[in-house]
């Protein structure tokens, strides 16, 4: 592994890593939002909490370690190093620092606000389309699960469409990253258990 990858991965990685929902909740005294709802530390269980401005903080922040590591890189990376390759590598570390931070024995979120803002800095089209997709779905079914899933699916048809195979492949990644990372939601989503977007506070079961 040369230099220059390895920063493309540490640079994603630990941007990706902080864990922004766990951090945020605690701050603001509701203790750890992992024994909360689903446990997740994502935007969507910090919102369960019933603190719309904690989830909303959440979510943007979640959201600009994407952005941030990606825009870093290309900071410090030579014009002549930079290429889709390397920013498509930083933007799925960031990823997957988000899903499995270091932090926290690796269990966190399942990187929709930051897969979303990686996205959108690798195929600004496509981002778009994430977003629409996601407030169409959220809106119509209620389920953020379920909206993030076809967000990335759309997304992920339209880089594919739209971009060269460095960006896509990056793209893809990051999409079936998160279906993985959605697996029990998938599952709840199947047999009809699956929990609608919701502001109440509710325990972890």
């Amino acid at each position: 592994m040369n230099g220059d990858i390895l920063f493309c991965v540490v640079v994603g990685y630990l941007c990706g890593s902080i864990p922004f929902g766990l951090i945020l909740t605690k701050m603001a005294g509701g203790g750890d939002i992992r024994t909360i709802g689903s446990g997740n530390i994502g935007a969507t269980n910090v919102l369960r909490t019933g603190r719309k401005s904690l989830a909303a903080a959440t979510l943007i922040l979640d959201a600009a370690k994407g952005a941030f590591s990606i825009f870093i890189v290309s900071l410090f990376l030579s014009k002549a190093v930079l290429a889709d390759a390397y920013l498509g590598l930083v933007g799925v570390s960031a990823v997957i620092g988000h899903c499995y931070p270091v932090w926290l024995k690796f269990s966190g979120g399942k990187g929709v606000a930051t897969g979303l803002a990686v996205i959108t800095m690798l195929s600004p089209i496509s981002g778009i389309l994430f977003i629409a997709t996601w407030i169409l779905i959220a809106y119509i079914m209620k389920y953020s699960s379920l909206a993030a899933l076809t967000a990335f699916a759309s997304s992920s048809i339209s880089a594919l469409i739209l971009e060269n195979n460095e960006i896509s492949i990056a793209i893809i990644f990051i999409t079936l990253l998160a279906f993985f990372r959605h697996t029990e939601n998938i599952k709840r989503l199947l047999s009809g258990e699956e929990s609608r977007i919701s502001t109440r506070p509710k325990s972890k079961k």
